[in-house]
């Protein structure tokens, strides 16, 4: 992944946007009101302590300084933790001497980063702000070892899809009636 190419990529269009890491709890609610408004999915506020508890860096909110309440207009909340996976599937080197290090077990752990929940408020899309949160999450995760980025999106979300493969992400496969509502998902990866 060419990440200087994806920054320059995602510079967003409106110069009042500024981009912060997480840092305490009155972060949270203006991220949860944009991530219940937009997505399909509910989720209770202890998952979103799990992801901003652990990962406060690679938690990024967008805040609009033009606004009188210097108000939250986006939201990428992110994980990194190691993940298992099998030599046959091509990703590792199955020589004897990687099965060796990793005790002939035929797996290997790798830092997998996972994009959980991205939100940009409806007046505020189209200006490259869902690019740029992405972009600066990858990075930091990239900086702190990730091997890979996944992430589900809908599959009737078209314009997140455009976005993820817009930066370089790929369809792993389709995951049936993955949502609550009964729609189906994408997996999507990125090798980083």
């Amino acid at each position: 992944m060419d990440l200087e190419r994806l920054k320059a990529a995602a510079a967003t269009t409106k110069p009042s946007i500024q981009f912060k890491t997480y840092t305490c709890e009155s972060d949270l609610q203006p991220a949860i009101k944009l991530i219940e408004r937009d997505l399909s999915e509910p989720y209770s506020i202890y998952t979103y302590r799990y992801f901003v508890h652990q990962w406060p860096r690679l938690c990024i909110l967008a805040h609009d300084t033009s606004t009188a309440e210097n108000e939250c207009v986006g939201v990428i909340i992110c994980k990194l933790e190691p993940h298992r996976r099998r030599y046959n599937e091509g990703y590792f080197d199955s020589s004897t001497e990687q099965q060796q290090q990793d005790g002939g077990g035929g797996s290997v752990a790798l830092n997998r980063g996972y994009i959980g929940m991205v939100a940009v408020g409806k007046p505020y899309r189209k200006m490259g702000i869902g690019s740029a949160l992405v972009v600066r999450a990858l990075c930091a995760m990239k900086e702190e070892g990730a091997e890979e980025v996944a992430l589900e999106a809908e599959s009737v979300n078209l314009g997140a899809l455009a976005l993820y493969e817009g930066l370089g992400f790929v369809r792993e496969k389709r995951l049936h009636r993955y949502y609550l509502g009964g729609t189906d998902a994408y997996r999507l990866k990125m090798y980083l």
